[in-house]
């Protein structure tokens, strides 16, 4: 499973990125805003810093809006290490905009996906990525987690679809976990959840021992 960071703010980031975890970022307009930053420089940056597909959303919602915006954003990435994967709403002209960048070679994340039908037109659209959106489910008495394994089950039946399934809307451990199991292949994670991944009460209590038994050995390495 590749991991994203949900994220738009540079230092945490840049902190994930140095574990070595990180495959690519995606970003929002809610993350922008709250980032308090120029849309375009936070791309640009993040773009220095991951190697992998930066997902940037338009704020048009219609077709030729969409594809303009999404040709500006395009080219931010150009000299960098990471390439700007251009977000679309999964509306009936969000999926027209992805067929027309797919078909030029430019990588798409279709989002705010809430439906196993939905995540079909993507998949017919050309997405490289469709985003379903587990935690706004759950917020609603749904099932995030059920959205997931339908709709792996319907892309395994179609080798054709290219599409690759990206876990959004991530609120814990679980969600990332349950997905895995099921063959999503992509999880954008918040950084606090991320770090919860590696935390477990019996690992923090064996690593103290070996602590404290090490110390009584006198010995260094």
């Amino acid at each position: 499973m590749k991991f994203f960071i949900d994220s738009a703010e540079i230092a945490e980031i840049k902190e994930i990125a140095a574990y070595g975890l990180l495959d690519g970022v995606t970003t929002n307009p809610s993350l922008i805003a709250k980032s308090g930053r120029d849309f375009k420089e936070v791309i640009a940056e993040i773009c220095s810093i991951v190697s992998g597909p930066v997902s940037a959303e338009v704020a048009a919602t219609d077709f030729e809006n969409m594809v303009r915006e999404g040709e500006i954003l395009s080219k931010i990435a150009q000299g960098l290490k990471g390439h700007v994967c251009i977000k679309l709403p999964l509306t009936m002209d969000g999926l027209k905009a992805c067929k027309y960048f797919s078909d030029k070679g430019i990588q798409t994340n279709v989002t705010l996906c809430f439906s196993a039908a939905q995540a079909i037109l993507a998949a017919k659209a050309g997405a490289t990525f469709v985003s379903p959106f587990v935690g706004r489910l759950d917020d609603i008495g749904q099932d995030g987690l059920s959205l997931i394994e339908e709709i792996c089950q319907i892309y395994s039946n179609y080798p054709a679809f290219k599409t690759e399934i990206l876990v959004a809307s991530i609120r814990h451990p679980i969600h990332i976990t349950a997905a895995a199991k099921m063959g999503a292949h992509v999880a954008t994670i918040p950084g606090k959840v991320l770090k919860q991944l590696a935390a477990h009460p019996l690992t923090e209590k064996g690593l103290e021992t070996f602590v404290k038994d090490w110390a009584s050995t006198g010995q260094k390495i």
